[in-house]
């Protein structure tokens, strides 16, 4: 059964996405405790689900105060958010490892092709404190599926960084440096009083968010204006993945990103949690905003169905874009799990 879950997860088309998350749904309900709970709660009869709108999101929130598991097994891993304490962190209990390397590789290659092609650059510091950092997991596997000799994490040595990126510019080797936000001002702001206007042909610079408290918070707008007239590049990429989540997607620039197949972006009302809002049930707007619900196919043994609390819009070509946090984070809906 786990085979032909994740083989019909990594194959899912646009056509097959519908009735393979309805399929989930109801294999979730059936075997995950906490996910039946809430669907019991807000009294959805799942026989009467016919569409992936009338599907329950759980609230993110809940990662962090339940094990949210379906079927019963021992986590190969289990991957923690940052936060400022143990108890105030989500878990994701991975069941196989396996299964999110396939779709982190897969969903990577869907976007900048064969990693072999790259040299891949981690500039993660607070993320490498952890352990179980889904992100550092990742990077490290592209790193290591990359099998160029200067793939991998560089800290506080920035000097050595920057000789580095030159190096690799002037080798015309395609290259992604990607870092939390706070690391990549730290080091942008080092590297162009350094390196001058040197324009960078071949170095993406991909942003994950994220300043940790380390600097003041910026609006991505304002992040990738800094990091653009930095690096002398034309635009920044940016990956959008969380713990709670086995996929990403990628923007190419303008923080406007694309899912692979298997992940799907929708809104939801901020006044009314329970509705969901479609750009083409709104003609006159070109795109709808509110709360972001995603549906990740390849969380088949968590839960692939999360409200976030991450404000955003969503585009007819169903691209997306990250406005920041909710107002009231505490998204509506959390109370119905206290029992």
């Amino acid at each position: 059964m786990h085979c032909q879950w994740k083989d019909k997860v990594l194959a899912v088309t646009s056509s097959t996405f519908e009735k393979l998350a309805l399929d989930l749904f109801r294999f979730q309900y059936d075997n995950n405790e906490v996910y039946k709970r809430y669907t019991d709660a807000l009294r959805v009869d799942p026989d009467t689900v016919r569409s992936i709108d009338q599907i329950p999101f759980l609230p993110i929130r809940l990662f962090k105060s339940h094990r949210i598991q379906t079927t019963t097994f021992d986590p190969a891993t289990v991957f923690e958010s940052s936060g400022t304490t143990g108890n105030n962190n989500s878990r994701h209990f991975v069941k196989d490892t396996g299964l999110y390397q396939e779709a982190f590789t897969k969903g990577f290659e869907l976007f900048y092709g064969p990693v072999k092609n790259w040299c891949i650059l981690g500039l993660l510091p607070s993320y490498l404190e952890r352990e179980n950092s889904s992100l550092v997991y990742m990077v490290n596997e592209l790193a290591r599926l990359s099998s160029h000799p200067v793939s991998g994490f560089y800290l506080d040595n920035y000097d050595k960084l920057r000789v580095l990126i030159n190096e690799l510019e002037d080798q015309g080797q395609k290259t992604i440096l990607i870092g939390v936000s706070f690391a990549l001002l730290d080091f942008a702001s080092i590297y162009s009083s350094w390196n001058g206007r040197k324009s960078l042909q071949h170095i993406t610079i991909m942003e994950t968010g994220g300043m940790k408290g380390r600097r003041k918070e910026m609006v991505r707008h304002e992040l990738h204006t800094v990091l653009k007239r930095a690096f002398n590049v034309p635009g920044i990429h940016s990956e959008y993945g969380m713990t709670e989540l086995l996929s990403q997607a990628y923007s190419s620039g303008e923080g406007i990103f694309k899912c692979p197949p298997w992940l799907k972006v929708l809104i939801r009302d901020e006044d009314d949690p329970f509705k969901i809002r479609m750009p083409f049930a709104e003609p006159r707007k070109s795109s709808v905003s509110g709360a972001v619900n995603i549906i990740d196919l390849a969380n088949i043994y968590s839960c692939s169905f999360i409200a976030t609390d991450d404000a955003g819009n969503l585009f007819p070509t169903g691209s997306f874009e990250v406005l920041g946090r909710l107002d009231n984070s505490d998204v509506r809906g959390c109370s119905l799990m206290v029992v």
